[in-house]
């Protein structure tokens, strides 16, 4: 199998190759950010129809499934077969990560103001480094990780500054927020528990497979009709959406399954950071301010500070593949 190949392990253990994957993981989800944006205006998607995001969402994860799935039947077929008794958590993982955790984010998202969307969103991080603490006796929380959480978090805050901000609370709002992280967080376990015996790539495909399907069938027979209208550059920004998730969540199963999920969670700090900036580029009407600056500093602070393990040097250090100890 493909995750037995001496080249593939070193790939995702190495610690220079953890840290590019990773952020490379996180700027193509913030790049979805301005091209899902650009998709909706482009298909003519009104803004609260709630039923057509989610089928788009649909279509999106079921093309990056079926891309994920042929890559690996001509790569290595015999990675695809998976024994019945794992269908079970196969279908959970797809539930958590792919359905509810994208039902709870579009739902909430259409309930809360911008700046405590970006905030809330980035309570996954909290919720795995924090119950790594408690579900992996290796993965404990130190002071490197809760600096990595502040800096993280201080960078979010930095990079919504001044937007409509307020106390309030809504559980349909900043409530269904808070449980897409949960969501995100519990299928990050499980994800990584079961790429301990289904090759990362695979399981990714099937996971995203039952839960856009899921999608799929409870959005479509609510779709009102033209709700959405593809345009030849409708389809390329599709085409690109289904590129990024298939790489990003691939190669994030890759790096779970090799390394602690509380460490390379904290990397996830950068998606929102990446977003801004690649908004500012990309759509019309924003632009960088001091703030993004400021925040992508603290994020690089924070993910720095994360990787420094004594006087060891932060990047060319060959990290053996360590082996998650369940309690």
């Amino acid at each position: 199998m493909l995750d037995n190949r001496a080249a593939f392990v070193h790939f995702f253990t190495g610690r220079f190759w953890v840290i590019l994957i990773a952020v490379f993981c996180s700027v193509l989800w913030g790049s979805a950010f301005p091209v899902l944006k650009l998709s909706y205006e482009e298909l003519g998607m009104a803004g609260d129809d709630l039923t057509a995001k989610i089928v788009f969402a649909g279509m999106r994860f079921m093309m990056s499934a079926l891309l994920l799935l042929l890559i690996v039947f001509f790569v290595d077929r015999k990675a695809l077969k998976v024994r019945w008794q794992q269908w079970p958590a196969i279908i959970s993982l797809g539930l958590l990560s792919t359905s509810l955790s994208y039902f709870f984010f579009y739902n909430g998202l259409a309930h809360t103001s911008g700046m405590k969307a970006a905030i809330l969103n980035s309570s996954g991080v909290f919720f795995v480094v924090f119950l790594a603490h408690f579900v992996y006796s290796n993965d404990r929380l130190d002071g490197r990780k809760i600096f990595g959480l502040i800096t993280g978090f201080g960078g979010i805050v930095l990079a919504n500054w001044g937007q409509d901000a307020s106390l309030s609370f809504s559980f349909m709002g900043e409530g269904f927020m808070l449980l897409s992280g949960l969501a995100g967080a519990f299928g990050t376990f499980l994800s990584k528990k079961l790429s301990r015996d289904i090759h990362p790539f695979a399981l990714t495909g099937w996971q995203m497979f039952v839960g856009s399907l899921l999608m799929l069938l409870v959005g479509t027979p609510n779709l009102k009709p033209n709700a959405m209208t593809f345009t030849p550059t409708a389809w390329a920004l599709l085409l690109y959406a289904v590129f990024l998730s298939a790489a990003a969540f691939a190669l994030w199963t890759s790096l779970l399954k090799y390394n602690k999920a509380g460490e390379v969670s904290l990397y996830k700090f950068v998606v929102p950071v990446a977003g801004t900036i690649l908004s500012a580029i990309f759509l019309p009407g924003e632009h960088l301010s001091l703030n993004t600056v400021g925040a992508l500093i603290l994020v690089a602070a924070g993910i720095t500070a994360v990787n420094m393990k004594g006087k060891k040097t932060l990047f060319f250090i060959k990290r053996q593949a360590d082996q998650q100890v369940y309690k």
